[in-house]
């Protein structure tokens, strides 16, 4: 009969362990019925599920591998698996799974310790935690404002994933970190269109905003601004208002306000990486064309739709032509966009900051509130407030090693 044995070795990492230890048990014609490996400073620990064949006794074998290790200096253990305990495992296959990501500056172990908990209480089970992030060294870490710490999660089971979100979302605004949750399934690894809102999003600025200062008027278009995005105002209502408010602006004003905006931080980087990928890219802005050009432009990016500011004489007249694109038109867009692109919406990906972003965010494969206001985040199934725009990568699955700086 044959017997099971899950044996698991740990010590210091060197070359060709792996490899000496299943030559072993290539010896007495052992079938592999799991294994995983994982290295954390320099320690390695394996395990190696084992299905010893009745024709060769195990004793033997698990004496050559004992001896093996401890001639290598690694630690080894033994444990006998049960039929009945291996077929509980095989049948965990179908379960769902998910990838928990937790995002910030530098990774707290109450950090750790809430989702974990979080997990347990509602019957997951960890399969395999990996860092993303790159190694930082203890002066960096203290001396860099701009450092980037992720920690992914695999975990598999059956849960109320709304309930499980609002948690995650709890823990991370107490502890001021981003916790993001996603299905594991085809399409997280087949993204192919990311579609971002432009101003606070893709720039850290509002450019009607900067466009009233500089016509005057910036305090009363401001103030409608906020209640817009906070989601007290129509959208399009409100943008016509505060259009209104810009007439007689000189055009030519508009290329040094373009010159002078910020872009995000993380956003070349995430731009640069995503085209090498091989993904598109698109922005879908309730602001103007003439600045989504000069960012597409500079960044590199695919498609743009904005407004179209109403010129006459090289003046602004207060309004905008063509159709308006708030809310609802960035969701048509995503969809035709993914139509043209022929991929499905769970393969296209949107990022956003307003309550005008929300159509889109609902319906993209992932939906990414950045850096939002309270409602967003709330609606929204995934945030990042933590890092820059470059943290989205991580939600792709991206470790550092992967990512071009």
């Amino acid at each position: 009969m044959t017997e099971l044995v899950l044996i698991r070795v740990t010590g210091a990492d060197k070359p060709g362990l792996t490899s000496r230890i299943s030559a072993i048990l290539a010896q007495y014609d052992v079938t592999i019925l799991d294994i995983g490996q994982a290295e954390i400073h320099d320690t390695l620990s394996l395990g190696i599920l084992a299905a010893i064949p009745s024709r060769a006794e195990s004793a033997p074998v698990l004496k050559d591998v004992l001896f093996k290790a401890h001639e290598m200096g690694l630690s080894i253990r033994f444990t006998p698996v049960t039929p009945e305990s291996y077929e509980q495992w095989v049948q965990g296959q179908g379960k769902p799974r998910h990838i928990i990501t937790l995002l910030s500056r530098q990774i707290e172990a109450e950090a750790i310790s809430r989702i974990t908990a979080i997990v347990a209480g509602h019957g997951l089970n960890i399969d395999q935690i990996n860092r993303l992030s790159g190694r930082v060294s203890l002066a960096d870490s203290n001396t860099r404002p701009n450092t980037r710490a992720c920690v992914e999660f695999s975990v598999r089971g059956e849960a109320d994933q709304t309930e499980l979100r609002a948690r995650f979302l709890e823990v991370a605004n107490e502890l001021g970190v981003d916790i993001a949750f996603q299905e594991d399934n085809v399409y997280r690894r087949t993204r192919r269109l990311v579609c971002f809102d432009m101003d606070s999003t893709l720039i850290e600025a509002e450019v009607i905003d900067e466009l009233a200062a500089a016509a005057g008027v910036g305090d009363q278009v401001a103030e409608i601004t906020e209640r817009a995005m906070q989601g007290e105002l129509d959208f399009i209502q409100s943008f016509e208002q505060r259009v209104a408010l810009l007439k007689g602006l000189k055009g030519d004003v508009l290329q040094g306000i373009a010159e002078r905006l910020p872009v995000t931080e993380g956003a070349e980087r995430l731009i640069r990486n995503l085209r090498a990928l091989g993904y598109k890219t698109a922005i879908l802005s309730g602001g103007f064309n003439y600045f989504g050009r000069y960012l597409q432009h500079k960044l590199g990016i695919d498609y743009v739709f904005a407004n179209e500011l109403e010129m006459e004489d090289g003046v602004v007249t207060g309004r905008v032509t063509g159709q308006v694109v708030d809310g609802q038109r960035k969701a048509e867009l995503l969809r035709q966009l993914a139509e043209k692109e022929e991929i499905r919406l769970e393969q296209t990906i949107a990022v956003g900051d307003g309550a005008n972003d929300l159509p889109m965010l609902s319906i993209a494969g992932l939906g990414i509130a950045f850096r939002a206001k309270p409602l967003v985040r709330e609606n929204a199934k995934n945030a990042i407030s933590t890092l820059g725009l470059d943290g989205i990568l991580y939600l792709l699955g991206y470790s550092d090693r992967d990512i071009a700086e």
